[in-house]
């Protein structure tokens, strides 16, 4: 076993060199050495093992039953070191490897699909996943290593993950069709906060950055409703049960169908920065470059009543 330790690749390579060749002279010119410094190597290779790997013929070379199986451990590591060759040419050519994404919930189910869509449509190899969880999950998992890249809304407290604002997101205040503010021309903002505020569960991007907002406005609302989805702060609002604050991106759909109302709400207007974020001093790899070419870069419409 210390002998097998001592071994070097340098002279494995040989030794496979000459054993695939069938002679000491050709795997010496495969690897583009002299045939006596192979032929040294070679021996030296012996010594350590305390073992004879060739039985030296009139032209070229045998393996011996200990050579023979040295070569069977010889093939399968220099398969492996061609595999992983491939595979690292591969990644650099985004003809393979995988990508592991986090996005919050805005980014992830209204922004980010139609760029899957196309980063997968011209790079099908790539192994693409995209975790949709809440700022504080995303920051977590960056710092874990278990996610290369990840889109947040909200803050970012760990000092190891770096943010870049790529857009501007526009929150606005809406409620459903049936509500009585909806058909107001301009909403008193104390007559906004005697409402039912439909908000987003602690942890949100989206809930800390609308919490900070009110605080500088001075708007406080009473009752509040918490929920754990975009998608169920919607529902509620278009039943009737309250307003909230929401990126343009989660509601367009509601918007143009009428379900849900823009509030004129007398001097409110609100954009937030969206991050993208990485462990600081982390390389990023092709596929995450071409990832992040396919983000638009345009900030969504602004809704067209002015405050």
């Amino acid at each position: 076993m210390v002998y097998i330790l001592d071994m070097n690749l340098w002279h494995l390579a040989i030794f496979h060199a000459a054993a695939e060749s069938g002679s000491v002279s050709a795997g010496a010119a495969r690897l583009h050495i002299s045939q006596p410094a192979a032929t040294r190597q070679l021996r030296e290779l012996e010594a350590r093992l305390g073992s004879v790997l060739f039985d030296r013929l009139p032209r070229g070379v045998r393996l011996t039953e200990t050579g023979q199986l040295l070569h069977d451990y010889a093939q399968r590591i220099f398969a492996l070191e061609h595999e992983a060759e491939n595979a690292i040419r591969d990644m650099e050519q985004l003809g393979g490897g995988e990508l592991k994404i986090g996005a919050s919930s805005t980014i992830g189910n209204y922004l980010l699909p139609p760029v899957i869509t196309d980063f997968r449509r011209r790079f099908p190899a790539v192994e693409l996943t995209v975790e949709i969880a809440n700022t504080e999950t995303i920051e977590r998992d960056l710092v874990a290593r278990r996610l290369v890249l990840g889109f947040t809304e909200g803050p970012l407290n760990e000092p190891e993950v770096n943010a870049e604002v790529f857009m501007h997101d526009e929150i606005i205040p809406v409620a459903g069709a049936v509500h009585p503010l909806t058909h107001m021309r301009r909403v008193d903002p104390q007559a906004l906060c005697r409402e039912t505020l439909l908000i987003r569960e602690p942890g949100s991007g989206t809930r800390s950055f609308i919490e900070g907002m009110l605080k500088r406005k001075r708007l406080e609302f009473k009752n509040v409703v918490c929920l754990g989805s975009s998608e169920a702060i919607k529902q509620v609002a278009t039943a009737g049960g309250g307003v909230a604050f929401v990126s343009r991106l989660v509601v367009e759909s509601e918007l143009r169908s009428g379900r849900l109302r823009v509030l004129r709400v007398a001097g409110l207007r609100i954009s937030r920065p969206l991050h993208r974020v990485q462990l600081r001093r982390r390389h990023l790899p092709p596929a995450v470059q071409a990832f992040l070419a396919l983000l638009p870069r345009q900030s969504p419409q602004r809704y067209a009543e002015q405050a």
